[in-house]
């Protein structure tokens, strides 16, 4: 970071470099946009309450602080779970969204889903910050707050559960994938055409499916510069994206914590060859009625 910015500016800047990448990383221990939005916005507030020259690596920094947060929440959460002599609500059916409309992996994200919702909060935070985000366990037993040779076991008993619960072809993303996806996500999240260009390989194509009645064909675009412009027409500067469960292969759009929109990438060495989206015009223009 740099040390001539005012506290203001550098507040500023890693908002625009780190947000994206921490609402992601919220979302695969909490599995709730909404939460994870507000995790982001309270990790800020303490960065910029902090003495913020003192902070080497801020990135670092805003991981433990997020973790923390997430991992007092998890607690929470099953604290009020597994409290006796509680009746417990059932969850309001889901309405239709895109993510219905997903086939192949559509089971094995829900499955997944559910064996994080039954990992307890050491697990859950272990695996997600080592097998997701590439995290040392020496960092994770700080937030934890567990020696790290516990987060060792901790991650190696949730990667056993979802091993357990997913394909033998569908393995946790590589580091090179989660680092394709976090560029992506965050070249969205700020409008950096550039930054999007730059990930998606020169013969990239895509192919976008809107959910409508009548449905209009889909709308294909050829080439980095098309495909990207097309995005951002539709992802920025309101939209928030987030990897599926455990690092999948697909990216869960949301507007005004929504559902709208679901991009399945496919990734050939550090590139992005292809995207496959499908969209739910009904919630994109819900949300807009919404904010008029």
């Amino acid at each position: 970071m740099n040390r001539s910015q005012s506290g203001s500016e550098q507040v500023a800047e890693a908002w625009r470099r780190h947000r994206p990448y921490l609402v992601n990383l919220a979302y695969q221990m909490l599995g709730d946009v909404g939460d994870a939005e507000d995790v982001a916005q309270e990790a800020f507030l303490r960065f910029s309450r902090t003495e913020i020259e003192r902070i080497e690596d801020v990135r670092g920094w805003l991981t433990v602080v997020a973790s923390r947060l997430c991992l007092d929440q998890v607690r929470s959460a099953r604290v009020r779970y597994e409290r006796p002599g509680e009746v417990q609500e059932r969850p309001a059916p889901r309405r239709s969204d895109p993510a219905d409309r997903v086939t192949l992996d559509d089971e094995v994200r829900t499955a997944l889903l559910e064996v994080l919702r039954r990992l307890s909060p050491g697990e859950r935070v272990a695996f997600v910050l080592h097998d997701v985000f590439g995290v040392p366990f020496e960092s994770i037993a700080e937030t934890v707050g567990r020696p790290e040779g516990t987060c060792r076991q901790l991650a190696r008993r949730a990667r056993a559960k979802f091993v357990a619960a997913q394909p033998k072809t569908n393995e946790v993303a590589s580091a090179e994938h989660q680092l394709v996806t976090e560029k992506f996500i965050t070249a969205c999240a700020n409008g950096d055409i550039a930054g999007l260009v730059a990930v998606l390989d020169p013969t990239v194509w895509g192919v976008g499916t809107i959910l409508a009645d009548p449905a209009p064909p889909p709308q294909i675009n050829h080439g980095p510069q098309a495909v990207a412009t097309n995005l951002l027409r539709y992802l920025w500067p309101d939209v928030t994206l987030v990897s599926g469960p455990a690092g999948g292969p697909a990216l869960l759009a949301f507007t005004g914590r929504r559902l709208f929109a679901v991009i399945v990438l496919t990734i050939r060495g550090s590139r992005i060859a292809k995207l496959e989206a499908i969209a739910d015009a009904s919630a994109r223009l819900g949300n807009a009625a919404e904010r008029t």
